[in-house]
């Protein structure tokens, strides 16, 4: 079942571009890209990692003794449940979006029945049904490759990377600046020092895991993408054997092109003078902080004289 399965998962800190980056790959004709984050992640999830990064955000984790129903019931996926089973809360409530989410469920545990159950062979079901169950879903007829988003799951990445041989990880990275910037305009965000241990925690994985997996885990810039995303994705995508399409220069849902990438992230317009004007909004002190926090990766991303 999963020997066929080609995926694709992106992973980014919080106001990385993960969400921008998503919003590029989505009129792709080649791919089923997900429609909201994919929330994977299950509450059984619990190692070191997990008082720094919600679980829903993780590779899942599920009861040995549980059924394929149970199972699919773990699996948190909070943006796409609340848009389907209580659309006016949602904030993607002014999208159309025909889909059911125990018809999903159902599907699913078709596909989980003649696979068996595994980690892998579950994550596989849940983007297959996703997509069978999206009844407004735009198809080309030419898709082959699945593809989800999840913040900072770059740390799981050889999890998924062991539990399914056709998938890949995309990371992708933004300067700390304009990251923590964005980050700053939550409701509730998260003080300079604790997004800092994020933000090199997921360098980290990523640098490690490129390294280990150097044909399955890749690495782009948020801002090579913000100047230029055909180019830069184009190259991603060629790697996974699909084309440098047309599409990749213009973020879009269901192929419907937007005017801003927000509701899905922070970053309203993903341009590069937006992106340094972001990070010029800190004061002197923030921005020798995040430099004295995150030197050892400046150089490497070449983000040294971003400021400067």
């Amino acid at each position: 079942m999963t020997s066929d399965f080609r995926f694709l998962m992106l992973g980014a800190m919080y106001e990385n571009g993960g969400n921008t980056t998503h919003r590029f790959l989505d009129g792709h004709p080649q791919l089923y890209v997900y429609p909201f984050e994919s929330q994977i992640g299950t509450r059984l999830v619990n190692d070191a990692l997990s008082a720094t990064f919600p679980v829903k955000y993780r590779y899942p984790v599920f009861d040995l003794a549980a059924t394929p129903y149970q199972d699919y019931k773990a699996i948190i996926d909070e943006e796409c449940k609340v848009r389907a089973r209580t659309p006016h809360v949602s904030k993607f409530r002014h999208l159309p979006f025909e889909f059911s989410d125990d018809e999903r469920c159902e599907i699913y545990q078709n596909y989980v029945q003649a696979s068996g159950r595994s980690p892998g062979n579950n994550v596989a079901a849940f983007f297959r049904a996703t997509f069978d169950a999206w009844k407004d879903y735009r198809r080309t007829g030419e898709e082959a490759v699945y593809v989800g988003y999840s913040p900072i799951f770059v740390v799981d990445s050889a999890k998924l990377l062991d539990d399914l041989p056709g998938a890949h990880v995309l990371h992708v990275v933004r300067n700390p600046w304009s990251a923590y910037a964005d980050t700053k305009k939550r409701p509730v965000p998260l003080s300079l020092v604790n997004y800092m241990l994020g933000w090199t925690l997921n360098q980290y994985h990523a640098l490690l895991f490129k390294e280990r997996y150097p044909d399955r885990v890749h690495i782009v810039r948020a801002e090579d993408v913000m100047a230029d995303a055909q180019k830069t994705l184009g190259a991603v995508c060629e790697k996974l054997g699909i084309e440098t399409a047309a599409s990749l220069k213009t973020p879009s849902w269901n192929g419907e092109p937007l005017q801003e990438v927000y509701p899905w992230g922070t970053i309203r317009k993903a341009t590069p003078a937006a992106n340094l004007a972001t990070a010029q909004e800190l004061s002197a002190a923030e921005s020798d902080e995040i430099r004295q926090r995150t030197w050892q990766y400046l150089d490497g991303f070449d983000y040294r004289n971003f400021l400067t």
